[in-house]
């Protein structure tokens, strides 16, 4: 049975920011039902441990967050959440105390990137706060600053990131500088089980865009894959819109999907370090394994 490292099932498509970095999602809104998760789970049973509740959309939106942790515990899946962290203080109850969620990482990076965000302090300080709550409770933290420049620097031009990096430094009475410790390609630890992790702003794939020579590496159906709220299989998580569809798990078994046609096709030729698909022929993010 082929094993994922990282599976994504998106539990919502809808998102509450409109971040300039993440493109707005085609397809229509959706939020995954009860029975829906509990059937995907159940397909991918065997495939995965841990499972990621996005690929797009914001997942502390979902109103059923809490059952959705509860029921992946039951079935012996443990729990990734990535979140801008605005609705935090309305979701601290569905979070908390939950077996399996494993770690959350927030994305910082978002208060900038959206343009209608206000009270940045407010918005990092609770962030900050939250972390410390999960941190305690066994949860893994990664605060993200996912903007820097070509050169992998900290763009401390900016005033966005020193203003960010101030107030965790400040909140963790750290005694340096963390751009003195910035390493391309490390995070920092903060406290126990929290860290900053940075990473170079990237672009999602699209097929408006130029295609490349049509050669290189990806991990996509080897170390990750995932399902968005409607059923879709894809093979990575930069797939927002389902344009790579290997099949819908309501209508034949993920485990036969992932050895379809499409989804061999696609695995053998990064084997030989030839790109099938058009997207991922357009897709900046693959040529970092180049």
């Amino acid at each position: 049975m082929k094993k994922f490292k990282k599976f994504y099932v998106e539990i919502t498509s809808v998102c509450n920011l409109a971040c300039s970095f993440c493109p707005p999602t085609e397809r229509k809104s959706k939020f995954i039902s009860v029975e829906d998760f509990t059937h995907t789970l159940d397909q991918i049973q065997g495939h995965a441990e841990h499972i990621y509740f996005h690929v797009k959309g914001e997942p502390l939106l979902h109103p059923k967050l809490d059952q959705l942790l509860e029921l992946s515990h039951e079935k012996g899946f443990k729990v990734n959440i990535t979140t801008n962290g605005t609705l935090i203080h309305k979701n601290r109850h569905k979070l908390l105390n939950k077996p399996a969620l494993r770690q959350m990482n927030f994305s910082l990076h978002s208060f900038d990137g959206h343009e209608g965000s206000t009270d940045k302090d407010g918005y990092v300080s609770g962030v900050l706060k939250f972390a410390k709550t999960l941190a305690e409770a066994g949860v893994l933290v990664s605060l993200r600053l996912w903007n820097l420049d070509k050169d992998n620097l900290i763009n401390l031009d900016k005033d966005r990131n020193r203003e960010i990096l101030e107030m965790i430094q400040e909140e963790f009475e750290l005694d340096y500088r963390i751009e003195e410790h910035f390493v391309r390609g490390k995070g920092i630890k903060l406290a126990n089980r929290i860290y900053l992790n940075y990473e170079q702003e990237f672009e999602w794939p699209d097929l408006k865009e130029d295609e490349d020579e049509g050669k290189g590496f990806c991990h996509g159906l080897r170390n990750q894959a995932g399902v968005l709220s409607d059923g879709t299989v894809i093979p990575c998580c930069l797939d927002g819109e389902g344009v790579i569809n290997l099949g819908n798990i309501h209508q034949n078994s993920f485990s036969d999907i992932i050895e379809g046609e499409r989804a061999a096709n696609l695995y053998d030729g990064f084997s030989r370090r030839e790109v099938i698909e058009e997207l991922c022929r357009k897709c900046g993010y693959r040529r970092r394994f180049d």
